[in-house]
């Protein structure tokens, strides 16, 4: 069979770093319902920006069967909008005089050990429903810190995927040159 010009990809859906922007969404929007006024405009942003972290993965995966440029620069864009959502959930702490949970504390260690063998939002949204606003950040706040060093080792293996195979012009230049025999 013919290599493929285009990659197939695997699908978006069993990278982690996808999953986790999933759950990630799905607690900060209904974080966003519990716990912010719909008016403030804050409500929005961190939806929106927890959103745009899961949409650009999708995209960024898809766009990558043809791009390696595109999969690194969307992919690049979600980790972007992943860290602004971090940062929108410790100012929300910070301001009300909440506390943020050391990264040395067992909250984290048990957060962060959740994180790694559950990847389903029914799992995060049972356990947040009945926690405080403070715990429900830090919760989020701990697998966007694991989201991030995800992303970051996709962003690794889209570098090292493109080193490995080039990108779309060499791919279409070998495979015609190929087909003339040359």
């Amino acid at each position: 069979m013919a290599e493929r010009i285009i990659s197939q990809s695997n699908g978006y859906e069993k990278l982690l770093c996808y999953k986790k922007a999933r759950v990630i969404y799905d607690l900060t929007y209904h974080f966003c319902q519990r716990f912010i006024d719909k008016k403030d405009r804050t409500f929005d942003q961190m939806v929106q920006a927890a959103r745009s972290g899961k949409q650009n993965i999708v995209e960024g995966a898809v766009d990558g069967a043809s791009s390696c440029e595109m999969a690194l620069k969307l992919t690049n864009v979600a980790r972007g909008s992943l860290r602004e959502l971090l940062e929108d959930y410790r100012d929300y702490l910070r301001v009300r005089g909440l506390n943020e949970w050391a990264s040395d504390s067992k909250e984290v260690d048990a957060m962060r050990k959740l994180g790694v063998e559950n990847q389903e939002p029914e799992y995060f949204l049972g356990l947040a429903a009945t926690r405080s606003d403070e715990v429900v950040a830090n919760m989020v706040i701990v697998l966007l810190c694991q989201a991030d060093t995800l992303i970051k080792r996709y962003l690794d293996y889209i570098e090292k995927r493109f080193t490995q195979e080039g990108g779309i012009k060499e791919r279409l230049y070998m495979a015609r040159t190929k087909h003339r025999g040359y």
